[in-house]
């Protein structure tokens, strides 16, 4: 399948996506199965075919009928699922109506029109807003980024007769719930199971196959690259080259500036300040100056804890008496974001706390050289070696973190990279909201 001149050309498809296309037809040997899985790789194909393949399912065997397509926000399921789905649509016999307000799609052809709920599994309240409504089917785009109770919640929703599930993901960690739970159990619930490798994409010319597989090393190069289920263990930045990736000078011509911030009272308190440029694939890092305060312990009888106030006074002189720099905070310390704000900064940001998502934007930036880091930050350089996963609370709770020890300027920055490269992750195709044909 190739976009072209804004219309989608349906060719060039790979056995893997065919099959996610036709299973559910009443020629195919899985036919009566109860739903399937799709993992692997990333840009490997999966969410375009199974997208297509599920609205193609639901105008085929239904009419009149509800549905829900679910990702982990509404936002990202526009932006990924349905932005593509509605230019495939647009060459194909169906007309495509968007109510935003109601997050419902409608899609009519062939004398049927069914009805297409969106809906956001972020959290374990999520599962309330999917509860109540009867279901023909469910497509979880990214399925292993949800809690495992919107998903149970959400399953149980389709009991119309001929009813269907239908799941993408890349690969999180082996006892991650929707591995153990689903995956490993394919045959016993009836679940057809295809795993997808990058080269079952078609479109991908060898030069992008090439650029992804230099984008990541590691955990990450399994899991986005092999497609592999794998284990987050050791050392966490084992890509991080001194001679790459610790520098003197900043190397490039920055366009903007802006603070990071590990909030802690006991704990240590860090500010990193980063200048950066560009967006997209080309955004670049320099993290040049640290703070460092570490609250344990007193001096001369005196406790050496902070307050929110003489932080405040401390971000002030670290700042250079700047009240406007952009300062992304950990989230969680909502007195110190109040307090800052009390005392006129007036560009607090919360920064975006997805741990995995964040160590994987560092980690590409260090592989590619496009983080670097002065001498001058010991703290930070001292963190690195010794940044390393918790495996133990992966195989209890099936969740990558890090050990929390020696953390504190390694989460400064990956708050500050995520943040900034999502912010800067450059111009996104849109859509009209309401197509028909």
């Amino acid at each position: 399948m190739k976009h072209k001149n804004g219309a989608f050309q349906f060719r060039n498809f790979s056995p893997k996506q065919m099959m996610l296309m036709s299973w559910w037809l009443d020629n195919s040997p899985y036919a009566d199965y109860d739903g399937v899985i799709a993992d692997g790789a990333i840009r490997s194909g999966k969410t375009i075919g199974m997208s297509l393949s599920f609205v193609m399912w639901a105008m085929r065997k239904f009419d009149g009928a509800n549905f829900a397509i679910c990702g982990k926000t509404v936002t990202s399921l526009r932006r990924n699922v349905i932005a593509p789905l509605e230019q495939m649509l647009a060459a194909l016999p169906y007309s495509f109506a968007e109510k935003r307000t109601e997050n419902l799609i409608t899609v009519s052809g062939g004398g049927k029109e069914n009805y297409f709920y969106l809906f956001g599994g972020k959290d374990e309240a999520a599962r309330d807003l999917i509860q109540g409504i009867t279901l023909a089917g469910v497509l979880f785009d990214e399925v292993a980024l949800m809690p495992e109770s919107f998903v149970n919640q959400a399953t149980a929703r389709c009991s119309v007769e001929g009813a269907k599930w239908w799941f993408n993901c890349n690969p999180e960690g082996p006892f991650h719930w929707f591995k153990t739970d689903w995956i490993n159990r394919a045959d016993e619930r009836k679940l057809l199971y295809i795993h997808f490798l990058m080269t079952d994409n078609k479109t991908l010319s060898q030069r992008t196959l090439d650029k992804y597989r230099k984008m990541y090393t590691g955990v990450f190069a399994k899991r986005f690259i092999l497609g592999e289920w794998s284990v987050a263990d050791g050392v966490i930045y084992s890509m991080f080259d001194e001679s790459v990736n610790v520098r003197d000078d900043i190397g490039f011509a920055p366009d903007r500036e802006f603070i990071a911030v590990d909030y802690g009272t006991f704990n240590p308190c860090v500010f990193l300040h980063f200048y950066a440029a560009g967006k997209g694939d080309y955004v670049r890092h320099y993290v040049d100056r640290e703070y460092y305060h570490n609250g344990r312990g007193e001096a001369d009888g005196v406790s050496l804890q902070k307050d929110d106030g003489q932080y405040a006074l401390d971000m002030l002189e670290f700042a250079g008496g700047r009240r406007d720099i952009p300062i992304i905070i950990d989230p969680s310390a909502s007195s110190f974001i109040t307090r800052l704000r009390h005392d006129g900064f007036t560009n607090v940001l919360p920064a975006k706390n997805s741990v995995a998502k964040g160590i994987s934007a560092v980690s590409s930036e260090l592989v590619q050289g496009r983080l670097s880091i002065s001498p001058e930050c010991r703290h930070t350089l001292g963190e690195i070696p010794s940044y390393v996963w918790d495996s133990k609370y992966a195989a209890s709770c099936g969740e990558d973190r890090p050990l929390k020890e020696n953390d504190h300027c390694c989460d400064a920055m990956r708050y500050g990279v995520y943040f900034d490269m999502i912010t800067h992750a450059g111009a996104r195709p849109s859509t009209s909201g309401r197509r028909t044909r």
